[in-house]
Parts: structure tokens; sequence; C-alpha cells
């Protein structure tokens, strides 16, 4: 009884510290100010090896516009990588952006 016991306050102390994980906001409102358009969008998880879909598909970020994306996608992973592709052919790609703890990423 007593192992049982103790298995079970185990497994709620392992369920009470997945929780805030799992509860993190993952939402990023991104805003360009660059002057140009964007065109293409894309943000993957740190576990990936590829760039995944255009999150904007087929629309576009004009300069002095925003964007809220959710970035949850159930991996559990808050660290992205980002690359946006705007009209004027430059592409900016920042690494290793944490979007557990950033509520805006702004291209200027």
């Amino acid at each position: 009884m007593i192992l049982f016991r103790n298995a079970l306050m185990a497994g709620v102390v392992a369920a009470s510290l997945a929780t805030p994980a799992l509860a993190l906001d993952r939402r990023v409102t991104i805003v360009n100010n660059t002057g140009f358009t964007m065109t293409n969008f894309y943000g993957s998880n740190k576990g990936t090896n590829s760039w995944e879909e255009d999150i904007l598909g087929q629309d576009v970020l004009p300069s002095g516009s925003q964007v809220t994306i959710n970035f949850h996608d159930g991996s559990g992973y808050c660290k992205f990588d980002f690359k946006a592709v705007f009209e004027d052919g430059d592409v900016l790609v920042r690494e290793n952006v944490n979007v557990c703890e950033i509520g805006t990423f702004t291209y200027n």
C-alpha cells in the first residue's frame, strides 16, 4: 500500500510539473516595420530540419502591419527559428526565438 501511495504521489508531482510547460502561451505578434511587404513567413521548432509551410499562405504582411501567430504545434518546444521573405528579395533568418517568453517580434 505504501509503494502504491508513493507511486501515486510521484505521478501527481510529475503531472503538476508538466502542466505549466503545456500551458505556456506560444502566441507571438509578428510586426513588419521594414518598409517592404513580407511575402512569406516560416517558423519551425528546433526539433525539425525543415522550414515547414509558409504560415502566411496566400496572404502577405504589408509594412506597418502585424499578425498574431500561435506557435503551439503540440511538440512542447519553445525555441523556434523564424524566416521572413520580403518583396525585394531579402530573406531574414532569426534562430532560437523563445516563443514562450516573448509576445512580439518586430522586423525593422
